[in-house]
Order: structure tokens, then sequence, then C-alpha cells
């Protein structure tokens, strides 16, 4: 069964995580959501990591925003994949949250994605699941199909409006 842990370092994190929420359901990947703050709770942050596999999880998604270093301290501490969601904050846009998450030194490795991202993470750890999941594999190509099909009949709508329009 793949499990996927969902921390966010804030409660104002939440309304970011939402896509994510939505997009495992629609897999029918397990998830659970914690609040563990790397610099408020670092023990916690390092006991929740230590012990993930054995908790079943397959990998850890982590949203943080301004110092954003909840995903490099959860990827010290295991060796499953992290996905770092860098959190817009009020300060730079998100850019401090993205430059503490994706500058990991040589051998902690977090896998992040864009700043308030978490439609992608989501997907990412579906990917990465899917790597050893027969039914999740196909339901995850029968997405893509999908996207691909929906790009292709909005193509066909604009070509169809543009022509309408003399363009």
């Amino acid at each position: 069964m793949n499990k996927a842990a969902i921390i966010m370092g804030s409660d104002s994190d939440l309304p970011v995580l939402k896509p994510a929420f939505v997009l495992l359901k629609k897999f029918g990947v397990e998830y659970t959501v914690n609040i563990i703050s790397a610099h408020r709770t670092p023990e916690k942050a390092a006991e929740f990591s230590k012990a993930a596999k054995e908790n079943g999880y397959s990998c850890i998604i982590c949203a943080a925003g301004k110092a954003a270093h909840l995903a490099g301290v959860m990827a010290a501490y295991t060796a499953l994949p992290v996905i770092g969601i860098p959190v817009k904050s009020s300060t730079l846009d998100g850019l401090d949250s993205l430059l503490s998450t994706v500058q990991m030194p040589k051998g902690v490795p977090v896998a992040t994605v864009a700043i308030d991202g978490a439609e992608n993470a989501a997907l990412l750890a579906v990917q990465i699941m899917a790597v050893s999941d027969g039914d999740l594999y196909k339901k995850l190509t029968e997405y893509k199909k999908k996207m691909a099909e929906d790009i292709e009949e909005k193509d066909k709508k604009a070509a169809e409006a543009a022509e309408s329009l003399g363009y």
C-alpha cells in the first residue's frame, strides 16, 4: 500500500496543500497530514522522518515558507524521497522559500516543485509510487492521456474561435 506523508511547517500552509489532497485522493493514495516545524519542533521532525519507512510511508511531501528548511531536515533523517513545496510568504514572494528548499547540500537531495506547487508535488509522489505499483502506473498513464486529450480539444476550440473572429 502506498502512503504519503504531507508535512507543513505551519497551519497557514494548509490552503496551499489542498490541491495535493485532491490529487492524491483522485489516485486513491492514502496520506496523512501533520504540522511539524523544522525550527520549533526539530526533535519531532527527526523522529517522524526516521520512523517514516517503518510507519508505511513511500515518500514525504513538505510545505514550508520563509526559511523553508523543513524538507531538508526531513531528508536528513530518511532515505525515502522527499518533495519540497516552497510556500509563497509575504516576504520576497516565495523566492526565499524556493532557494531554501532547492539549495540542498550534496548527499541530501530534495525534489523541489514550483512555489505553491502542491498539485505537482502530489503528482511527483504518485509517479514515484507508480514505479512499483502497476495499478497506480495505469491510473497515471490514463491521467496523462486525459490531459493530452483536453489540450487537443482546447486547441480545436481556439482555432475555431480564431477562425470565427476572422483571424
